[in-house]
Order: structure tokens, then sequence, then C-alpha cells
């Protein structure tokens, strides 16, 4: 891994001009107060990696962008930066659309240290299973999902066997990058509405 990824450099190249200054001003962030902060592409998204851990991560789209940390659930800084916004399915920031829209340079500071504190400490993401009598959903998936609205949509009014079948797919991955690799093709194929075996469904 690498502290500037090219990986990134072409993601926000290629994204649209008005997300481009918010993903560097992320960017910009996240390495003035995590140094030690790594770049990598993860399910097509830039996360930034911290000691091997997932730090935080962000996203854009064709009209808005997303940022979001990893132990998000256990943030006081977080939440007392979000209690005054709508919450949707994604991150909690929501959809930023501009770089006003992000929480003030004090609170990003104060975020991105609670984050490095939190992975320090060896805190985890916080299991959340949202469907009752179900296989756990992987926290690289949910975050994956929460990164990526119209997946996550489909995803949560799925059968239960729907999502079973993506769930083991991933999670039987023998290597990490074979489990990056299935990852990246589910939230692909969740948000096109096809189940893991659509290839073989009877038309």
């Amino acid at each position: 891994m690498e502290k500037y990824s090219p990986k990134i450099d072409a993601y926000i190249e290629k994204s649209q001009d008005f997300a481009k200054p918010i993903l560097n001003y992320i960017r910009e962030m996240v390495h003035e107060y995590c140094p030690d902060a790594e770049e990598t592409m993860k399910w097509s998204f830039p996360h930034f990696i911290y000691k091997g851990k997932n730090l935080c991560a962000m996203a854009s789209f064709k009209q808005h962008c997303t940022f979001g940390f990893w132990l998000e659930k256990e943030m006081k800084t977080m939440q007392e930066i979000t209690q005054d916004i709508e919450k949707n399915s994604m991150f909690s920031l929501g959809k930023i659309t501009s770089i006003e829209d992000l929480p003030s340079k004090p609170q990003l500071k104060k975020a991105i240290k609670e984050a490095i504190d939190l992975t320090d400490m060896g805190v985890t993401m916080k299991k959340a299973t949202p469907f009752k009598t179900e296989m756990e959903i992987p926290d690289d998936l949910l975050f994956a999902l929460q990164a990526q609205p119209k997946a996550l949509e489909v995803f949560e009014k799925a059968s239960p066997s729907f999502r079973k079948e993506y769930i083991t797919w991933i999670t039987e991955a023998k290597t990490e990058a074979t489990r990056n690799k299935r990852m990246e093709q589910a939230l692909e194929w969740i948000a096109e509405g096809k189940g893991r075996n659509w290839k073989y469904e009877r038309k």
C-alpha cells in the first residue's frame, strides 16, 4: 500500500467536476491529521488505511459524494456532527455536493483523531444484523453497502435467501484479494437487482 495511490488519483480524475475538490479536500484532511494513513481502492471506492485497519472511505456519484468512518457508530464526534443531519441509508454525513457540506476543519480533525484513537485501542465495528433470524452481515459488506445507496436499498428489500447467498459467497473467500473481488462484483449485481446465481436462473 502507498501513502498516495495512483489509483485514487485516477478515481478522482474520473469523478464529476463538482466532486474533484471535495475528494481532494477529504484526502488532504485525512493525510494532514493522520500522517500514517495509506490509500487503497476497495470495492471500487477509495479507502484510507491506518495500521492495516480501515479508517475511513469516500465515494463519488453523479450528483453527490459520501464520506464516512469505519468506526462511525462508536465515535462521539460523529454523533455530535450528525445530530442535525437528515439521516439516510448512506454514511451519516449524507449527500455531499460541496466542501461546505462537510464538517468544519476542527470537527474533521477531531473526528479523524478519535478514529485513530479507537483503532489504537483495538475497538472494532459493532456487529449489526438489521434483519431478524438471519446471517450476520460482514462488516466490510455492510460498510460497502452504506456507501452505495442503490445496492443497499435492493439488499434491504430482498429475500433472506438472496442476502444469504451473497453473504456466504463473500465469507467463503479464501484470500483477501478474492474477497475484495467478490465484494466488488456483488455490489454491482446487487445494485442491478440480480441474485448471486442470476446467470443460472430461468428466464
